[in-house]
């Protein structure tokens, strides 16, 4: 299978099934030196695990990780990061009625047309779990990131029609309520809007916000590697990405070059810019001020009511998934966001330090 790696100066190859033994990633390109532990990675994947908040699916993994290679006495030695999660919940009987059954809104179509065989558990290297590896890997490029001042955070800022207002905007109430969301209001009717869907057995749709702080501007390439064109390939690759959006993202058909240009000024010797409608990035290269990205979910595809699908043999028929499946997606995808936001920038930062002499 090609396609199982991202990156150009620093690479990230994952590997593993959602029921397999285990699942993991591989991190070549860290600069030795870099102090780093299991349990600074496991801050990381406790945001991602399931089975650690409403709305969650209840399937109970630790989600432990080890480092096997590429660290010694607490920093990284520049020789490949080898990070292993074991499964240990796996209830592959929920899935057997699948084997020659194609769910809606899943890849299971289209790994037969392409290989003539998949593994149906829990959607194989398809399945969500496989984020679990970005997540190690991104840890490590945010405490790289951390030693230069750049901080990436994300965040759900709209779960079905319910979206957080700015004027209630509490980064540190994300960390406290079920939904990852930095408006306690916002996060109350959310909540009640997906109990009222999982009464329904239907799922909803949501919105992960990401803001990159501190980065200088600079970082990018201007033709095929634009900052924002890696980030969108970044964040695109994770399942159920439907839309990624920088700065005003599609509200800008409807704007003027009058308010939409960011007019610059010098502030305390440096230049700056008034307003940030670009999303911090212009002609593909960081200007110095905050990324904003926005990544639109689509709603979980596994929902408990029955749906019309065919057979592996081409008959059609119906299918009701049993499982454990999260009624939203956003809540647990924000982390991966952030990571593989953070993986991105770092990768293009190490590329960058050959810029010039």
């Amino acid at each position: 299978m090609a396609g199982s790696s991202f990156g150009k100066q620093l690479v990230m190859t994952t590997w593993g099934e959602s029921h397999g033994a285990g699942l993991g990633v591989v991190v070549d390109g860290c600069p030795a030196g870099l102090p780093i532990s299991e349990e600074e990675i496991q801050v990381y994947l406790d945001r991602r695990k399931p089975g650690g908040r409403d709305f969650a699916t209840p399937r109970q993994e630790a989600d432990r990780v080890r480092i096997l290679s590429g660290v010694f006495e607490g920093k990284t030695t520049g020789t490949p990061i080898s990070m292993m999660i074991e499964n240990t919940s796996q209830r592959s009987g929920d899935y057997g009625n699948l084997a020659t059954t194609y769910r809606p809104g899943h890849a299971d179509y289209g790994f037969d047309a392409k290989y003539g065989f998949r593994d149906y558990r829990g959607g194989g290297r398809s399945s969500g779990r496989e984020t679990a590896g970005r997540v190690a890997a991104g840890a490590i490029a945010a405490k790289l990131l951390a030693n230069i001042g750049v901080t990436v955070e994300a965040y759900v800022s709209a779960i079905g029609p319910v979206t957080i207002d700015p004027e209630r905007f509490d980064p540190e109430e994300a960390a406290k309520n079920a939904l990852c969301m930095p408006d306690a209001v916002a996060a109350a009717e959310a909540s009640d809007y997906l109990k009222k869907l999982m009464e329904e057995q239907d799922s909803s749709g949501s919105e992960v916000t990401c803001i990159v702080r501190g980065l200088p501007a600079g970082i990018g390439e201007p033709v095929f590697d634009k900052l924002d064109a890696v980030l969108g390939h970044a964040i695109f690759s994770i399942g159920a990405v439907k839309a990624v959006q920088i700065g005003d993202g599609t509200d800008v058909v409807r704007a003027r070059g009058s308010k939409n240009n960011d007019s610059f000024y010098m502030k305390e010797g440096a230049v700056a810019k008034k307003t940030n409608h670009a999303g911090g990035i212009l002609g593909g290269i960081s200007d110095g001020s905050d990324i904003v990205i926005r990544a639109s979910f689509k709603p979980t595809p596994s929902i408990f009511r029955e749906q019309e699908t065919v057979t592996a043999a081409g008959e059609d028929t119906v299918l009701s998934i049993r499982g454990r499946h999260d009624p939203v997606i956003g809540p647990r995808a924000s982390v991966v966001v952030e990571m593989m936001t953070a993986f991105a920038i770092a990768d293009l930062y190490l590329c960058d330090r050959g810029s010039r002499i």
